[in-house]
């Protein structure tokens, strides 16, 4: 059974058409992604679909009613009175029965009690058995792993993974038939993106979203709907799946496009041969009546031709426009010295009695791909300020390379003059021309008129966009980036990477979009319970070791790794010069046992 079907919906946006011909299902106990370019207007179809944007074209039949489609949309920013508690708000979903105990308990706190009424609300109350909604609140909390010391609280002051949490408590509550979420992994740290994936995996209920998070995608779809302009296509499985299919989708249109086009080819040239055999003809007959009506066949021949040219083209298959591919990289600097940052001792606290960290002591070397991992307020930020010198710390010290050169992202976002153009931010660049920054703006999609915006109005992701731009022409030898690819669409935050891919120097990067660390980070920094955990090693390798600490024995990468690190590490006394050397020694015995 079927929770909607929409066919053929279409909206405007002031005079432009955001989306046409829109047609897509849900069935009940579905769990469905809806996936596209920034713009497009997911958010947009998806507040049609729940009624609270009216389409103008199209239809929408509903076999479930909305109401029985959860509480209100799970929205990126939702409007709540900032005196709204965790309880209340969690509780308002259960509908009548929030209600009515509101009402009593403001009979219960006015001067004249009005008998009557409390005991009309108070039966009612009764009859609904309103009494067990205290607990299955706290029960529904529990269940999302919200805290009990916020449950109190304002909705308005929590955290933005908090108020994710919130808002699955109040889903629990009801247990609707079917969810509609927006970016559901917006401000979640790994745990809790982790914790929201086996939540909704086991979810029974219908769930359509709007997520950029690949391996969420991977984890919790059932199918992928692709939305643009001209339509929305479904593709069954998650991300990788869905990047199967469309590969396979673009091999065989480059195939047609090359068959239709070597067709085109021979019937140019065929149609060429009988002109020219018929004038040539035409010619040699003279006035023989008989050798004018045989040259006058080519003629048919042709026409017929020219009419399989026609039919051809009427039926024109578009050359398929391949992924944006980087054809540059990031400038590198040369650079001698093999440790670019040393940080020893390192304590910071925003208040003395919590500190972030204590007695951090590591190191950044050239080559470089640090993931920088944790929880939410564990001070992964704070450590990139820390580098970057935005911020002193309580204790320590970090000793950077004279040579060193950063070049960091956050500064960069707050750097951007909103009064320029993004072509004229480009423009003020050294040696830069107009014809090689609007090449690079539109490997970077921003292309034909966009490169006229100005940077006051361009979204978050746009801006995100400009300024890593303006990383590139930097002289930078280390980048500190903090959460690059948020506001970014998939299709952007993979072309960042491949440029990260192709970056020479050092990089350190705070990201909750693991598919990113994935690809890039050969070492991973894990912040958590005020200690720094270092691993020299792939993201999926720290993962295996974390899952089974005790069981996996010495893994011969890392091993590896390491010994490369501290063969090129520069001792500052001698002391430290023979624990790196008795450390070598150590790896080598452990590497000839292993293999």
């Amino acid at each position: 059974m079927f929770v909607f079907k929409a066919n053929k919906l279409c909206k405007d946006w002031n005079g432009v058409t955001l989306f046409k011909n829109v047609n897509l299902e849900l069935k009940k106990g579905e769990h469905v992604a809806l996936f596209g370019r920034n713009g497009v207007g997911k958010t947009t179809l998806l507040n049609g679909l729940f009624g609270k944007t009216q389409f103008d074209a199209g239809f929408v039949q509903r076999f479930v009613p909305v109401d029985k489609w959860g509480p209100p949309l799970l929205e990126q920013e939702l409007d709540i009175n900032s005196e709204v508690t965790v309880m209340d708000f969690v509780q308002s979903a259960s509908g009548e029965r929030f209600k009515l105990k509101k009402e009593l308990e403001k009979l219960q706190t006015q001067s004249e009690f009005d008998m009557e009424r409390y005991s009309d609300v108070y039966n009612k109350f009764l009859a609904l058995d309103g009494y067990q909604l205290d607990q299955e609140t706290k029960a529904a909390l529990q269940q999302v792993n919200l805290d009990w010391s916020v449950w109190n609280s304002p909705y308005s002051q929590l955290s933005g993974g908090q108020k994710t949490r919130a808002q699955l408590a109040r889903l629990v509550l009801q247990q609707p038939e079917c969810i509609v979420m927006d970016e559901p992994t917006n401000h979640l740290d790994k745990e809790s993106i982790e914790w929201l994936e086996s939540w909704l995996v086991d979810y029974s209920g219908a769930v359509l979203y709007v997520s950029h998070d690949r391996l969420f995608l991977d984890r919790t779809a059932d199918a992928i709907y692709e939305l643009n302009a001209e339509g929305c296509k479904r593709y069954e499985g998650g991300y990788t799946k869905y990047r199967e299919q469309k590969e396979l989708e673009w091999r065989t249109e480059e195939t047609q496009y090359r068959k239709q086009e070597q067709q085109r080819k021979e019937l140019m040239q065929t149609i060429q041969n009988y002109q020219k055999w018929f004038h040539q003809a035409h010619k040699a007959a003279g006035q023989d009546d008989f050798a004018r009506a045989k040259a006058k066949k080519n003629v048919s021949r042709f026409k017929a031709k020219e009419k399989e040219l026609e039919r051809l083209d009427q039926n024109k298959i578009e050359k398929p426009e391949a992924d944006k591919k980087i054809n540059f990289q990031l400038d590198d600097v040369q650079f001698s010295a093999k440790r670019l940052l040393h940080a020893e001792d390192l304590s910071f606290s925003y208040v003395k009695e919590m500190p972030l960290f204590t007695a951090l002591n590591f190191s950044v070397y050239r080559g470089d791909r640090v993931g920088v991992i944790g929880p939410n307020g564990s001070g992964k930020s704070t450590l990139l300020k820390l580098m970057s010198r935005h911020l002193t710390p309580d204790q320590g010290c970090i000793r950077r390379n004279p040579q060193t050169k950063i070049g960091y992202f956050a500064q960069e976002l707050d750097n951007l003059d909103d009064d320029r153009t993004i072509l004229d931010s480009m423009l003020e660049l050294p040696d830069m021309t107009k014809s090689e920054a609007r090449t690079i703006l539109g490997c970077f999609l921003f292309s034909r008129e966009t490169v006229f915006k100005k940077i006051a109005s361009l979204s978050m992701g746009e801006k995100c966009r400009v300024a890593f731009i303006r990383l590139y022409f930097s002289d930078a030898n280390l980048l500190v980036l903090d959460e690059p690819t948020n506001f970014l669409d998939v299709d952007t935050r993979e072309i960042i990477e491949d440029v990260l891919v192709s970056y020479d120097g050092a990089l350190i990067v705070v990201s909750h979009d693991r598919y990113l660390i994935r690809k890039i980070a050969n070492r991973i920094v894990d912040l958590g319970e005020n200690q720094l955990v270092t691993f020299d090693g792939t993201y999926d390798e720290y993962e295996a070791h974390v899952q089974n600490p005790d069981n996996v024995s010495p893994n011969v990468h890392e091993l590896q790794l390491r010994l490369t690190r501290l063969m090129g590490m520069e001792a500052d006394s001698d002391e430290e010069q023979e624990r790196i050397m008795q450390e070598i020694r150590m790896i080598h015995q452990t590497l000839d046992e292993l293999t």
